[in-house]
């Protein structure tokens, strides 16, 4: 796939209307307690859609007006007067780029994850000024699809897909006649929300959960105290919605216990844990956990605002050695997730802001744990989940998709090839199913594929069945629009 540039250029907020005067003033937003945690890297994801869709002028329009309102995303990090890290609320702007394919999308995008998605959003090869970075892409069929590079410490994962509905939202206003629609203001005084208690109350160590020492983490982790190395490659695993209530049920217990009902993630995650370990080949004493997002916005009390748009996330540490964990059933996997992720309640997430405002984390030198740099997770595994992400809001308008206006039909992240990574996401092929992208080692991809096409325990002993090794089926009869994202290992029944 030849992708070609044809213009690059910062896109700065215009303040003509929408009502964010008051904030041109401010110098700086600084970095919360959660902000520094964040991952120092940007994310990339990709939205496609179908002809017809808004000129390009429209998306630039419509991203200088929410910009206005959002102007941390035209900003650039720096520090205060006295060194505390801040985003300079300088309007030096979003890079935003336009660019074209001379091919139809569906001949020359991969379905399945593949390096070739990194050409869809700008390149991160070199270091990058830009909190966001933008690219549309138009291909000769029509279809166009929207990357983005945007910086983890500016948001997390909901507070950024919020920032992208609002620009859908006022690309779909955007006219002639309003080149900038009122948008409503967003919570912008991060530092207010999250002020620590007099005296301060540290109840959990918070040293080896989000923190570690500077240069104490290996840059490649071991497997049973061999070095782990290879190609990584990352597969997409698609859950069926069939698949996924007989999981659920599976996950109760033998007796179908309706007391027991985990969530759609608790019990994706549960199977996926198993099949990762069992793949790896991880030694039965050896300890395994997985390292879970959990968002703190409904967590708090009282709750932060739904619409509050920095970072907000901790991460719960459900742990097992690698043999209890693959012999005892789904449901005992679904209970350490489930029991890890209650245990970050408001008093763990105060514990931690009062933690992180003492002073301990200069003094001590500490580092945030997820500045480790670690090539290779195994025997562990980190997890993201888009579930509640905002995702077909994404509508820039246009009326192309599946029928449902100008909604995407597909969006997905970009390809990362870190070992141990899990991004859960909600399927556009199949309402109420799930994708996974899991990044592995590819001598371990042919036992990951068959562990979790050939895992008959995970089924409620009731039905007594086994996965089937095949495709996902077509659909629905525009599963022309889903191609994109099927062919690959199908957990259904």
């Amino acid at each position: 796939m030849k992708v070609r540039v044809e213009s690059s250029k910062l896109v700065k907020p215009f303040y003509g209307s929408g009502g964010a005067d008051d904030r041109r003033t401010a110098e700086f937003v600084p970095l919360t307690v959660f902000d520094r945690v964040a991952e120092d890297a940007h994310f990339s994801a990709i939205f496609a859609y179908r002809p017809p869709t808004p000129p390009n002028s429209a998306f630039e329009k419509s991203l200088a007006a929410v910009l206005a309102v959002y102007r941390e995303w035209a900003g650039r990090f720096g520090v205060d007067g006295d060194g505390n890290p801040v985003i300079v609320l300088n309007d030096e702007g979003v890079r935003f780029i336009e660019a074209s394919v001379d091919s139809a999308h569906d001949e020359v995008v991969p379905r399945e994850p593949s390096p070739a998605w990194l050409n869809l959003h700008p390149s991160k090869e070199e270091e990058i000024q830009e909190l966001l970075q933008i690219q549309l892409t138009r291909f000769a069929c029509g279809t166009l699809t929207v990357g983005h590079n945007a910086h983890h410490r500016v948001a997390d994962g909901q507070g950024a897909f919020q920032f992208f509905a609002a620009w859908a939202r006022a690309c779909r206003a955007v006219s002639d006649d309003d080149p900038a629609p009122a948008l409503p203001a967003a919570p912008h005084d991060r530092a207010a929300l999250f002020a620590p208690r007099r005296p301060p109350r540290c109840e959990f160590d918070h040293r080896r959960a989000e923190f570690c020492r500077k240069n104490t983490n290996p840059a490649v982790q071991t497997l049973d105290g061999a070095s782990v190395g290879g190609n990584v490659v990352v597969h997409r695993a698609h859950f069926s919605k069939q698949f996924i209530c007989q999981l659920k049920a599976a996950a109760a217990g033998t007796g179908g216990d309706d007391r027991l009902r985990y969530s759609t993630f608790v019990c994706v995650m549960a199977q996926l844990w198993r099949a990762i370990t069992r793949s790896r080949r991880v030694g039965g004493a050896a300890s395994t956990h997985l390292r879970i997002n959990v968002n703190g916005r409904a967590r708090l009390v009282p709750p932060a605002p739904d619409d509050y748009s920095g970072n907000l996330i901790l991460w719960a540490f459900p742990r097992a050695t690698a043999e209890e964990l693959v012999r005892r059933p789904v449901s005992y996997a679904a209970g350490l997730i489930e029991r890890a992720v209650a245990g970050l309640d408001d008093r763990y997430f105060r514990s931690f802001i009062d933690f992180a405002s003492t002073g301990a984390v200069e003094e001590e030198g500490l580092v945030p744990l997820v500045e480790s740099n670690l090539v290779a997770l195994s025997p562990h595994v980190d997890v993201y989940s888009w579930n509640r992400f905002p995702l077909k809001a994404m509508d820039f308008g246009g009326g192309g998709g599946n029928g449902n206006g100008g909604e995407p039909f597909y969006v997905v992240p970009s390809y990362f090839a870190m070992e141990g990574v899990v991004i859960i996401a909600p399927s556009f092929a199949e309402e109420g199913a799930i994708d996974a992208y899991v990044s592995l080692f590819e001598d371990n991809l042919a036992s990951f594929v068959e562990e979790c096409e050939c895992a008959g325990e995970v089924v409620h002993p009731q039905n007594g069945g086994v996965f089937c090794n095949n495709k996902m089926d077509r659909v629905n009869d525009n599963a022309g629009d889903a191609q994109l994202l099927s062919g690959s290992s199908a957990l259904s029944l």
